[in-house]
């Protein structure tokens, strides 16, 4: 077997593979799943006090979408290639019954060499604080701290946030960690073109990690009905976003040099995905669709299929980190190759 334990900052995980925050993981039943699927770390569903967002768990809707976009049914059994759309909600308890589960659940986390994390959703400043003083004070071991949902545009004012500027960033990480004694990971979006500069004002506000990057939104006509499959915009994540965060891990990389930890999510659904993304840049890589679609299994096969990776290269989890990335060219170092082009477009109709 190889050694697939890795370093998040001051943080040690047994694998790489994070069972990311979704509706699976409101309830403990799917935390304990998670837990003893084997994952390395658990991220629990994320919580604030905006009584909107917890409203909108009970507006949530989702649709599972075959490569021709056309629905399909939800499990297992959809297709290779399936898309996941959805318009979420954050789960509908209150903060104390919230954080009891969340220490009952960390406490069945260690005993299986395993890490749960409680997130935190920015709505509004203060009231996040709050709860992460009391995350930190209930002995919980890191908390995620996400300003970067795809949804803050589609819920009601207030909900969530979807934070676009490094200054912002700055502010909020910093808020977290004077105040903090335990680990930081701030969760950020994508649907930017400054990520990296996002992530490096994570960094510098005393971060330990960035989660990159969240889902985006989109929104997919119905050519039956022609309205939107589930009436609205919503996030959306598949394994074709694979390359797009490997390019932002990457990129992050070369702004931020090699010892930042960076955790990839958005794209991943296999054990060699995972490898994909550390050899991009990342430490550790969540998975969230995936497991939602097709069970709790996606988790068992990606830590099994990254063993069965790393062994065959004879290599540790840990030596993947960045070796893509740090071998990337620009399109100006490459050779010239005549005229390959031609190699890779359609022959002329006989009558062109």
């Amino acid at each position: 077997m190889a050694d697939l334990r890795v370093q998040v900052g001051r943080t040690s995980l047994k694998n790489p593979v994070i069972a990311a925050p979704g509706e699976h993981l409101i309830e403990a039943a799917g935390i304990r799943s998670a837990i003893l699927a084997g994952a390395g770390a658990v991220v629990g569903k994320s919580i604030n006090e905006s009584l909107a967002a917890k409203s909108q768990l009970r507006r949530a809707e989702y649709a599972a979408l075959g490569p021709d976009w056309s629905q399909v049914p939800w499990g297992p059994a959809a297709p290779v290639g399936t898309t996941v759309l959805s318009r979420s909600g954050l789960p509908s308890v209150d903060f104390d019954a919230w954080l009891a589960q969340a220490v009952a659940m960390d406490a069945f986390a260690r005993t299986h060499d395993c890490l749960f994390v409680p997130s935190i959703i920015l709505a509004a400043e203060e009231p996040a604080l709050d709860m992460a003083l009391r995350i930190e004070a209930a002995g919980l071991r890191v908390l995620e701290f996400n300003i970067g949902t795809p949804y803050a545009s589609e819920a009601a004012k207030g909900a969530v946030s979807t934070v676009l500027s490094p200054e912002r960033v700055g502010t909020l990480t910093r808020m977290m960690t004077e105040a903090l004694g335990i680990p930081v990971w701030i969760k950020i979006t994508g649907q930017s073109e400054r990520v990296p500069d996002l992530a490096a004002a994570a960094f510098a506000a005393g971060a330990e990690s960035v989660v990159m990057a969240g889902r985006a939104l989109g929104m997919l006509p119905d050519l039956e009905t022609q309205a939107p499959v589930l009436s609205t915009s919503g996030g959306i994540g598949g394994f074709w976003n694979l390359p797009l965060t490997c390019h932002w891990l990457a990129n992050s990389r070369a702004v931020l040099g090699a010892g930042r930890q960076l955790i990839g999510i958005n794209g991943a659904t296999s054990g060699h995905d995972v490898a994909r993304m550390m050899l991009a840049g990342a430490s550790a890589v969540g998975m969230a669709s995936e497991v939602m679609l097709r069970g709790w299994d996606v988790l068992s096969r990606a830590v099994a299929d990254l063993d069965t990776y790393c062994d065959t290269k004879s290599m540790a989890a840990r030596d993947l980190i960045g070796r893509a990335a740090d071998a990337r060219k620009r399109f100006a170092d490459m050779p010239e190759l005549d005229e390959r082009w031609r190699d890779h477009v359609p022959a002329p109709l006989a009558s062109a």
